[in-house]
């Protein structure tokens, strides 16, 4: 069996009395789509914040291609391949679309020619092209979640840490990214979205679903044994959902 891409081991993280995480393991291998879902508070971004060095664990390894990294920099994690977009999307609003971008992509590039001509690659891909040249200040929600994703995509990662990126966005903003999502797959990135509503689209994109209750994870499969686990309905619906998301919307504050 190969190595998985990363894994996240026994991962525990308390403010003071409060497990925000409690024991989380979890495993992503390439070109994978894992969504973590859960309401407010269920630790999704701590979690994020620990693979990619912002903050440490207070016990747990998080290990990826194989080596520990739960005590490198943020800088070193992200070099080795592991980008995230962060909840609230905050660009450089006086810089254009463009240079945003190469901000970013000046970590794998040597001059600003070459940042720029590859941040204009990116930008095709998120379908930002058009508006590269204006201020980021200017854009709306769903575009600054676009860039939020085209600065991460500018580091080139083999792994990419979607926190919250659906949030705010309206059912046709949500499909759109749903499908840029998907295309991650055929680029061969893996990517972990941290989702915490929209269960249409979590039962449709994902090739595993972790649900985390708690700072505790209750359950961990396919969309399908994910619909069929009892925990699961009980924990946040007090039913059970079917494969295709059908049922309650999933809880935007917490348990009803």
């Amino acid at each position: 069996m190969s190595t998985p891409l990363l894994e996240v081991e026994n991962i525990r993280r308390a403010f003071g009395g409060v497990h925000a995480l409690d024991g989380v393991s979890l495993r992503v291998n390439q070109g994978e789509i894992l969504c973590i879902i859960g309401p407010n508070g269920a630790g999704k971004t701590t979690l994020f914040n620990i693979i990619s060095g912002v903050m440490r664990p207070s016990s747990g390894d998080v290990r990826f291609q194989g080596q520990s990294i739960v005590r490198w920099p943020p800088q070193r994690i992200a070099e080795a391949g592991i980008a995230r977009t962060y909840q609230i999307a905050r660009p450089f609003a006086r810089l254009c679309v463009r240079d945003n971008v190469a901000v970013a992509a000046l970590a794998r590039e040597r001059t600003l020619e070459r940042a720029r001509r590859a941040a204009q690659d990116v930008l095709e891909s998120v379908g930002l092209a058009s508006l590269a040249d204006r201020p980021a200040g200017s854009l709306t929600l769903t575009q600054r979640k676009r860039l939020e994703v085209a600065r991460a995509l500018a580091l080139r990662p083999k792994l990419l840490l979607l926190d919250e990126v659906m949030a705010g966005l309206t059912p046709t903003e949500i499909d759109a990214m749903a499908v840029f999502i998907e295309q991650l797959r055929e680029r061969g990135i893996a990517a972990i979205g941290g989702v915490e509503h929209v269960m249409r689209v979590v039962m449709r994109i994902s090739d595993r679903i972790a649900v985390l209750d708690f700072g505790k994870k209750i359950a961990d499969g396919t969309p399908v044994e994910i619909a069929d686990d009892p925990r699961v309905g009980e924990a946040y619906f007090g039913t059970q959902i079917d494969e295709t998301g059908a049922g309650p919307s999933f809880p935007l504050k917490g348990r009803p």
